[in-house]
This record gives structure tokens, C-alpha cells and sequence, in this order.
């Protein structure tokens, strides 16, 4: 927290200086709240230099009562039947990893109505706890009830650890959990590990061009989200039921200024989805025009796979935007991925890296996607394409 010392008048500079409303004046004295994360944006307007960053080497918090790796499970409801997000899984699977890191637990968070009945599927990724929020008003999700549960478990538990899913319900959460606890929360993450006892949580940053390694060493919990197929879902406690614990937290009056009146599901897509498909086909620039992804969609039904695309084939207008794989897009861990004229920047590498088996064609023989690919083929991808439809169909 900001030091403030006696010589402090009260002048309130501070005050409408600081970005996260800590300050305030009493007794015509500056004084911090909970909320400063001592940024340092008061102390350069005070005139009387009254206020000051802690020394290097101050005494840090204890932090040795946060325990445990958790992870916030999304139940995927389609209208007709609900289900565990397999990303959830992905997420018990490397938490796994990292609990034994720590000699922590890993738990798993489920909020919903008749939430139990996940209990056993969640414990074969290595589960040890699940706490279980479940009743019919969480059926539907609402931003502020979840959020006030986790708020209030995460307080009552005290984890080290929160993982959520980069999915538009992770997204929604975590950032309002994080403000409400002033901890840190990196998003889109690509990479997690243990450094010294810290989560060392690693994103791609500057528009993709570098990878970041971020981590929170004075505050708890550490917070992070991570998209869907970064990591692989790895059964480890087949036949084992972890311990359930069943928590009762009302939903908060405030909750009911957002009702859902009405879901309307839109009609689920002939093809298979990008992400789910064991085969991906993706072009690029180097595809140039319709006749080249006419090409790609030969081979995608050929293979039994899906077709995508980087993004500057979207941007030409030769597939939809939801077709983009890389970090503003999908990210896929396909068996087979084969990457037709993408250069291979590391803005589409990080959304179809954890492939199995990743084939490059590219007439350039420098391009970046030889780097990643387990077979690279040097030439016009067009044509390879064509001849490789050739040999197929024999």
C-alpha cells in the first residue's frame, strides 16, 4: 500500500489522481484503501511529497494460507441436454501437473442446478475436491450470482490458484472476480508453469510478435484464463470419486436486475466444428482466391476433416471470420493439421501448435511454419494440393 507520511495537508491532489478510487481525505488527511495497487500515479502530484512507495526489500504478505489449484468448470447447455465444456477437463488435466508442483490440491468448481451429478467425470482428471454451488436459480448462468459465489468461496477457501476457460463465459467472470479481490488475471494464456512457487502464466504479447511470461508473486490468488485445446485432456484417476463438498450460497438480490426471458438457439452447423474436427485443413494467402479453398474443401471432405483459415485469407474475404485460427481466433488441436500457403507468424502458430502431426506447404523455403511443422513441403500449394487429390482418389 502507498506510504503516506505526516506531512500530508489534505490538498486531495492524490485523490482525483488515483485510477482505482483508493484515496480519500479524512481528518484532512490523505489515507489508502484495500483497493491501491500502489501504481505510484499519486506520488508525482503531491506537493508536498508526502506520499511514497514502499522501500525495495519491504516486508511482503503472508501468503502461506492460500492453498489449492482450482479450476472454474463451464457446464455447456445447448438447449436440450447439459454438459462439462471439454475445456474443463483440459484444465483438471493441467492443474493436475501443476498441484503436484506445489504439493497442493486440485479442485474443481461447478456452479449450476443438479451439479453433482458431473462429480464422477470431473474426478478421472486427477480431482481431488469439488466444491458444488447447485440449485435451480444458477441454472441459467447470471454474472452477478456467479460471480458471487466464486467471490465468496474463493474468500472462504483461500486458493493460490484460479484457472477459468477463455470462453465468452470465462471472459464475463473472471475479470469481475479479480477486480472484486484486487488480484492480477492474464488472459488468452498459451502456457502455464511453476517457478518458485509461482504460477508462471505465459500469453503471446505486442501483437503476437513476442511471448510474455506473467506472474503475480505478492498477491493471491493468481488468476488466469486459457483457451480451449492449449492443453491435452489426460484421464489420470480413472475410477476414483473425489470429495464432494456441497456449498450453499444464496443468489444476491442485485442478481435479479438481468433476467433471461427467452434462449434461442441457432440451428447447429452441418460440418463439423473447427475445433472438435481431428482433421483441419487451413489456408492462406498463398491460396490466393475461391479456387485455391475449393481445393481445401476437396481435401477436407476427402479426409473427413474441417477447413480454416489465417487471418489474412478472412481479411481477403475468402472464408467467414469464424472460421480464423490463431490468436484472435480458434485455437484447434487437431490430429492432422495441414497448413496450405500460411506463412506460419506466430499470431496463427498459437492457435494450431498443440497439433499431433502438422504438415506445412509453402513455396517459400524460409517461411516460419517449417519451424513447427512435423513434415514441410516446399512449393506451390496449389498444385501440391491438386496432385495430392490425385493419389487420393487411387
Amino acid at each position: 500500500m502507498i506510504q503516506i507520511a505526516q506531512s500530508c495537508v489534505g490538498c486531495g491532489k492524490c485523490v482525483s489522481t488515483c485510477p482505482f478510487g483508493a484515496l480519500s481525505i479524512v481528518n484532512r488527511k490523505a489515507v489508502a484503501s484495500a483497493a491501491c495497487t500502489m501504481c505510484g500515479a499519486c506520488v508525482s502530484v503531491c506537493p508536498m511529497k508526502a506520499l511514497s512507495l514502499p522501500a525495495a526489500g519491504a516486508a511482503k504478505k503472508d501468503l502461506s494460507a492460500y492453498k489449492g489449484v482450482w479450476v472454474f468448470i463451464e457446464i455447456a447447455d445447448d438447449g436440450r441436454t447439459q454438459k462439462v465444456r471439454p475445456v474443463g477437463f483440459e484444465l483438471l488435466s493441467k492443474g493436475r501437473e501443476l498441484a503436484d508442483q506445489l504439493g497442493e490440491e486440485l479442485c474443481a468448481v461447478v456452479i449450476g442446478d443438479n451439479v453433482q451429478n458431473y462429480a464422477a467425470e470431473l474426478s478421472q482428471y486427477g480431482t481431488d475436491k469439488i466444491y458444488a454451488v447447485s440449485a435451480p436459480e444458477y441454472h441459467t448462468y447470471n454474472t452477478l450470482a456467479y460471480a458471487n459465489a466464486m467471490i465468496t468461496l474463493i474468500k472462504k477457501y483461500n486458493p493460490s490458484v484460479v484457472l477459468f476457460p477463455s470462453t465468452y463465459i470465462g471472459r464475463d467472470l473472471s475479470p469481475r472476480i479479480s477486480s472484486e479481490l484486487f488480484v492480477g488475471l492474464t488472459a488468452d494464456c498459451t502456457g502455464l508453469s511453476i517457478k518458485e512457487g509461482n504460477l508462471i502464466q505465459t500469453r503471446p504479447a505486442f501483437g503476437g510478435n513476442i511471448m510474455a511470461d506473467i506472474k503475480c508473486p505478492d498477491y493471491r490468488p493468481q488468476m488466469a484464463t486459457v483457451r480451449p485445446n492449449v492443453f491435452k485432456k489426460v484421464i489420470s484417476s480413472a475410477g476414483r470419486l473425489a470429495q464432494l463438498v456441497n456449498e450453499v450460497i444464496p443468489v444476491p438480490v442485485e442478481a435479479g436486475k438481468v433476467r433471461v426471458l427467452q434462449t434461442q438457439m441457432d440451428p447447429v452447423a452441418s460440418e463439423q466444428p473447427l475445433d472438435e474436427s481431428p482433421v483441419v485443413i487451413a489456408g492462406g494467402r498463398g491460396m490466393k482466391d475461391q479456387e485455391g479453398f475449393a481445393l481445401l474443401e476437396k481435401l477436407a471432405a476427402t479426409l473427413g476433416g474441417a477447413v480454416g483459415a489465417s487471418r489474412a485469407a478472412i481479411d481477403m474475404g475468402l472464408l467467414p471470420k469464424e472460421k480464423q485460427i490463431g490468436q484472435s481466433g480458434v485455437t484447434v488441436a487437431s490430429k492432422l493439421y495441414i497448413a496450405c500457403g500460411i506463412s506460419g507468424a506466430v499470431q496463427h502458430t498459437v492457435g494450431m501448435e498443440h497439433s499431433e502431426v502438422i504438415i506445412g506447404i509453402n513455396k517459400d523455403a524460409n517461411a516460419p511454419i517449417f519451424n513447427v511443422c512435423k513434415y514441410g513441403i516446399v512449393g506451390d500449394a496449389k498444385q501440391v494440393l491438386a496432385k495430392a487429390l490425385e493419389q487420393l482418389k487411387k
